[in-house]
């Protein structure tokens, strides 16, 4: 019981990052790439997967079904640095940033899971 409470705590101080990550089905290469606010909720992705509630790419859903959650990878491609710019929120930023993402790896059609 302690280690379970040791494990919590241990969660609660884990600072919140923000970022962009990417889920990559290995047996065919297609790429589904997004952000998040907070880095911790890649868990909460990869159970909506697993219980058929992953609304944002029906497409990665349906492989993810097919494929099973042993045929993907989550990868973090790159953490949201602290911004100084009072003129930029960090919503803006992160969209930025997952822009460029999308632009350098293209995942749309048959290389990916994403919509134009």
């Amino acid at each position: 019981m302690d280690r379970k409470r040791e494990l919590k705590q241990q969660y609660k101080e884990t600072p919140v990052e923000a970022g962009v990550f990417q889920i990559k089905n290995k047996q065919n290469n297609k790429i589904y790439i997004g952000s998040s606010k907070n880095l911790k909720t890649l868990n909460g992705i990869k159970f909506m997967l697993e219980n058929n509630g992953f609304t944002t790419s029906k497409a990665l859903q349906a492989e993810w079904n097919q494929f099973g959650k042993d045929a993907f990878t989550f990868d973090l491609l790159e953490k949201l640095k602290k911004n100084d710019d009072p003129f930029v929120t960090q919503k803006e930023a992160l969209a930025e940033l997952e822009e460029k993402w999308l632009e350098k790896l293209q995942p749309y059609e048959e290389q990916g899971y994403n919509q134009k």
